[in-house]
């Protein structure tokens, strides 16, 4: 009796292991499991960096590239800049700076002398101006000539450059001598720069256009109403 009891659990467990093994046996000519990985979500898009507020002045220090074009879109179209830093160094980085940060939007062209120069870099808030009229950079040296579609800074003397500047709009070599750096060239639009309204002549007290005074305080209110056919700067940018 014992005999057979244990014959009989032998072969029970023989068969229960052989199940056991069978079951854990792959069919043959199966592929393999595959574990199907997650798929990574594309990464966010980077929010652009926020520009400076043009009321700190010393946040306005990026160097600019070797070269670069600057792009104005104006009311009477656009043209483009282009800028060779080493014609005039700090020139160069100031424009740069000024441009990438959206300072001369809505700005006007407000001293339009026909056969002469094309002026403009008042801010159009007199917030603005009060910290950028006494933000000036040294001298570059004269290196280039100004000529037809350069542009140079505006300057009240020796170390005075801050925010404003001005196309030739003819060879005006007499400038050179000055002090005046030309610091790049129109490349394209030419005929937009042209085209700008100088229909009030110089400025006053000179001239029956626009007080720089007035300007630097009223800002755009000023200009809107008194000079309200001047062109103005749409929109800035650097496109290099």
């Amino acid at each position: 009796m014992l005999g057979r009891m244990t014959k009989r659990f032998v072969i029970c467990t023989f068969i229960v292991a052989a199940l056991a093994s069978q079951a854990c046996k792959k069919p043959a000519g199966e592929p393999p499991t595959r574990i199907a990985q997650p798929v990574a979500a594309p990464p966010a898009p980077s929010a652009p960096a926020e520009k400076p507020s043009l009321l700190k002045v010393d946040a306005f220090k990026e160097q600019a590239p070797a070269v670069y074009r600057a792009k104005f879109a104006t009311s009477k179209g656009s043209f483009v800049i282009e800028v060779q830093r080493d014609w005039a160094p700090r020139g160069a980085d100031r424009f740069f700076n000024l441009v990438k940060n959206g300072y001369f939007n809505e700005a006007r062209f407000f001293r339009v002398i026909k056969g002469f120069m094309v002026q403009w870099g008042i801010h159009g808030q007199g917030e603005v101006n009060a910290v950028w009229r006494n933000a000036n950079i040294p001298d570059d040296p004269v290196k280039q000539s100004n000529k037809r579609g350069s542009i140079s800074f505006a300057t009240a003397g020796p170390n005075t450059r801050t925010t404003q500047v001005f196309i030739n709009y003819a060879d005006n070599g007499q400038l050179d001598g000055m002090g005046f750096a030309p610091f790049g060239k129109v490349a394209s639009g030419m005929e937009v720069v042209d085209g700008l309204f100088g229909g009030y002549g110089e400025g006053a007290p000179q001239g029956m256009g626009p007080n720089q005074g007035r300007m630097q305080t009223e800002g755009n209110a000023y200009l809107g109403r008194d000079f309200p056919k001047l062109d103005y700067i749409v929109e800035a940018s650097i496109v290099r």
